[in-house]
């Protein structure tokens, strides 16, 4: 039996996130999209921490459940068809800013430890480093590899993960504030990095074409800041449903055991290409290159995206080079689907109630996605969306790359195949 895992998500205690990121909104809405294990998040924020001891208690080995009192409050939100139980995985994301040979770092890493014992050591250790209440994601002034030593004196059973690693900003090999190989951030100790984030603006695809990666499991996840958002990236797993196993699955990319990982596609995201926003100026890597890297319009440095970076250090045309590769398929979220089909806002009332409509009767968002046949689909949302469906499994899709921190647009139907009069909104 396979389920989903999604690792990276945030609380309420992160800065711009939704407030209904609470248990028991966690709980409603991953069986909603049909994650069996999350990430908790944010454990270093000592609100959050308290709240998780109080919500939380053992299921399988390094695995939590979510106690009687809460589900029992928040299962009658949960559509029928969507019941299941959900197990929590102790998890936070940390930003590193720090200076190393020469140059200012901006580093982002998941850790994920399998008790609240480590997690509260590693807490301790950091609360001496910088302010660990002041936001879920704490930013502190932390050599990455300095950090990683202190999670793994906390316990060795923790993983330790780089975040989105080709973020401009704020990653392992971002173009910005980055470095150009793992042993340059990591050194000695990069023994115990097995896994990295490929992030929403890259895909495995992308990273199979640098070679120095193959050792490197690559894993997908949400980084979600909203309940809708959660699952956006995932993983599909067919592991014992413990911590172990699931650490011992990624470490190893065992594909009889890690089927896939979901995709955003990697042009949607905020930084796949290059160019500025404020200019409203978007440039492929050859088109940066030409311009030696200006902004045709206000003549200062361009914002290199991801596929641009990527494209640096690949020393691979093919990613089929990499022999041990792990399956992957690209999903667009179901409301985005309907927003596109319907031609208003994605969490409008129109695309909710059709949402709520699929879901009550066909089952969590991720079974309409990826399982549930298009004939039931069709029955209950009529031959458009079935129609719209099977496209996105198809990857028949329009896409808008996107850049500088603007995201991309990725629709289910062109401009061209959407016709639009004064009353209504209709396909052909």
């Amino acid at each position: 039996m396979s389920f989903i895992a999604d690792f990276h998500i945030h609380s309420h205690y992160s800065r711009a996130t939704s407030p209904k990121l609470t248990a028991p909104g966690l709980h409603k809405w991953g069986q909603i999209k049909g994650i069996k294990v999350m990430g908790t998040g944010d454990f270093t924020h000592p609100s959050w921490f308290t709240e998780l001891q109080d919500n939380l208690e053992p299921a399988e080995p390094g695995l939590f459940k979510l106690n009687n009192k809460i589900i029992q409050e928040v299962q009658p939100e949960v559509p029928q068809s969507c019941h299941g139980e959900m197990r929590y995985l102790l998890s936070v994301e940390i930003s590193s800013i720090y200076s190393k040979n020469g140059r200012v770092r901006k580093i982002h890493s998941i850790i994920c430890s399998p008790t609240f014992q480590a997690a509260a050591k590693i807490n301790h250790a950091l609360d001496k480093i910088g302010n660990i209440k002041h936001d879920g994601r704490p930013i502190l002034g932390i050599d990455a590899k300095e950090l990683l030593k202190i999670v793994m004196d906390a316990s060795p059973d923790c993983m330790f993960i780089p975040a989105h690693v080709w973020t401009p900003h704020f990653a392992l090999f971002g173009s910005n504030s980055g470095f150009d190989s793992i042993e340059e951030c990591f050194e000695e100790m990069t023994e115990y990095i097995t896994a990295l984030e490929t992030g929403l603006s890259s895909d495995p695809a992308m990273n199979y074409l640098w070679s120095d990666l193959d050792r490197f499991t690559l894993v997908s996840n949400s980084d979600a800041h909203s309940p809708m958002k959660l699952g956006r990236e995932a993983n599909r797993l067919a592991c014992d449903l413990n911590y172990f196993d699931i650490k011992e699955t990624i470490k190893s990319g065992n594909p009889e055991k890690f089927l896939e990982t979901i995709e955003f596609y990697p042009e949607e995201g905020k930084y796949h290409c290059d160019g500025h926003r404020n200019c409203k100026v978007s440039m492929t890597p050859e088109e940066t290159a030409e311009a030696n890297g200006i902004c045709p319009k206000c003549e200062r440095k361009v914002t290199v995206g991801v596929l641009n970076r990527v494209m640096s250090l690949a020393d691979r045309k093919d990613p089929e080079q990499r022999s041990n590769r792990i399956p992957y398929r690209y999903l667009v979220p179901l409301n985005e689907i309907l927003s596109n089909l319907l031609q208003v806002g994605p969490n409008s009332k129109t695309v909710m109630t059709q949402y709520w409509k699929l879901i009550s009767a066909l089952g969590n968002e991720f079974h309409i996605l990826l399982d549930a046949p298009l004939s039931e689909i069709e029955k209950i949302g009529g031959p458009q969306i079935a129609l719209a469906i099977d496209k996105v499994r198809r990857g028949d899709i329009y896409i808008k790359p996107g850049y500088d921190g603007e995201y991309g647009v990725v629709q289910v139907f062109s401009p061209e195949e959407l016709e639009v009069d004064d009353k209504q909104t209709a396909l052909f």
